[in-house]
């Protein structure tokens, strides 16, 4: 799959770049994207979550009251779920959400996103992009030049680029990532993809 280099203004330099096959156009899994996605979201749960249960809760273990003759049901405590203050049953406690999957299962789910935004035509490629100082202007203009200024944008890095990044911080609907770090959710979660030129070098050896 072969995609044309376009400047900064979005228009074609004549040049293009070549999408593997093994990466863009594959039969894609729909289960492992679901899976890597779910691990995501999983991951991102501190699971801290804590409520007390009857032997945390401050009272007294005191019997409320004698266990027969009373004509209502025996209760040994007032911390019992059953009274006001009382412990909560079976409530939540502190617990890692997160789990394993495997690599080839991982790349396959990421090849599976980049393949649906490829087949939607959602993926596009620019030429490197230099600046001496961050610019937020800079990416406005760059956005609204390529047609995506009102999608979410995840912009593909093929290196580390302090200016650029910095230059996107201020724009809620731009995500820069570097190539070597894209997730499932990041691309499923974009409207549109730009690729930095570069990018697609090192997609492609990561997951062909």
């Amino acid at each position: 799959m072969e995609l044309a280099v376009l400047n900064t203004q979005g228009k074609e330099t004549g040049r293009k770049v070549v999408l593997s096959d093994a990466v863009f156009s594959i039969e894609a899994n729909d289960h492992a994207i679901y899976l890597d996605v779910k691990q995501y979201l999983a991951d991102q749960r501190q699971g801290t979550h804590k409520s007390k249960q009857r032997n945390e809760v401050a009272g007294s273990t005191r019997k409320l009251k004698r266990q027969k003759g009373t004509g209502g049901a025996r209760a040994g405590s007032i911390k019992s779920p059953l009274f006001p203050g009382g412990g909560r049953i079976f409530g939540p406690v502190p617990r890692d959400y997160s789990f394993k999957l495997n690599k080839k299962l991982k790349q396959l789910a990421r090849r599976s996103a980049l393949t649906y935004k490829a087949q939607a035509g959602a993926i596009s490629v620019v030429e490197p992009i230099s600046m001496d100082a961050p610019k937020t202007k800079t990416i406005v203009a760059l956005t609204d030049a390529l047609n995506v200024a009102d999608k979410k944008v995840l912009l593909v890095l093929p290196e580390g680029n302090a200016n650029l990044q910095l230059s996107c911080r201020n724009l809620s609907y731009v995500q820069p990532v570097l190539a070597q770090n894209v997730c499932t959710y990041d691309v499923m979660n974009a409207s549109a993809i730009v690729l930095v030129e570069g990018a697609e070098n090192v997609l492609n050896t990561m997951l062909a």
